[in-house]
């Protein structure tokens, strides 16, 4: 059989390393997509010198130009796509919605829920043409149930879960599944973008009273990358400690 390739965006560091790393350990080679080129060759070199098919392409997930570029690469190097992990994101400022800027909240619909429509719409077409594919999409808990100052992100997140049941409708007869995972706080560098305040915050909001580890929502990633759940689509799975139940 022809090795499945993925492509995971924001994969160079994080949660989204530990996807890489996961779908590597189901055997797919995968591209590390990412506006850091730097840290995404270092990132694919340190699994390649362990002898995993990992390969860095950069994108800015904001520019349909070059999430196109990305996809292209991605197929005349290995001639398929069979999963896409929308992982890359950014937290945005920490502020009551008066104190944000317009132009904050445009670069964070942009990064977070302007590129998973992009992705998707550059790399769905070969997709359908090819009659399978995986989608997931990493949204977020505060999707669900909004976060307090930080309406832009909240407000992407929820973006992300519609877009992703939306999606999943359109495609489902054409052999490609959408589903998106909704983490809880998840302990990576992006925490460093939020204030102690309102780690504290969302951590007191989880019952089972910790942040979750990059590994445990990669391994949710990998369930709805992989044929065990082929019957499983237009779903958004919670990786939250509890926090959500609906």
């Amino acid at each position: 059989m022809e090795t499945r390739v993925a492509i995971v965006t924001g994969g160079a560091q994080g949660i989204g390393l530990a996807i890489v790393e996961a779908l590597l350990d189901d055997g797919h080679a995968v591209a590390i997509a990412d506006i850091d080129a730097g840290l995404a060759a270092s990132a694919a070199k340190a699994l390649t010198d362990k002898g995993r098919d990992a390969f860095p392409v950069t994108v800015d997930v904001s520019s349909a130009e070059s999430v196109q570029a990305m996809t292209d690469q991605v197929l005349k190097a290995r001639g398929r796509i069979d999963v896409l992990v929308n992982n890359a994101g950014i937290a945005g400022k920490a502020a009551p919605i008066t104190e944000v800027d317009p132009s904050e909240w445009a670069k964070v619909i942009a990064v977070d829920l302007t590129s998973v429509y992009l992705t998707c719409r550059a790399v769905v077409p070969h997709m359908t043409q090819r009659g399978s594919g995986a989608i997931v999409n990493v949204a977020s808990i505060a999707g669900k149930e909004g976060n307090p100052n930080m309406v832009p992100y909240s407000s992407a997140k929820a973006g992300v879960i519609g877009l992703t049941k939306a999606l999943a409708k359109e495609v489902a007869l054409q052999g490609v599944r959408v589903n998106a995972i909704a983490p809880a706080v998840i302990e990576t560098a992006i925490l460093s973008q939020l204030t102690p305040e309102q780690v504290a915050y969302m951590k007191s909001r989880i019952p089972m009273g910790r942040f979750g580890k990059p590994q445990e929502a990669a391994a949710v990633v990998s369930f709805l990358a992989s044929d065990a759940s082929s019957f499983v689509t237009g779903q958004c799975y919670d990786v939250s400690g509890g926090r959500a139940t609906y």
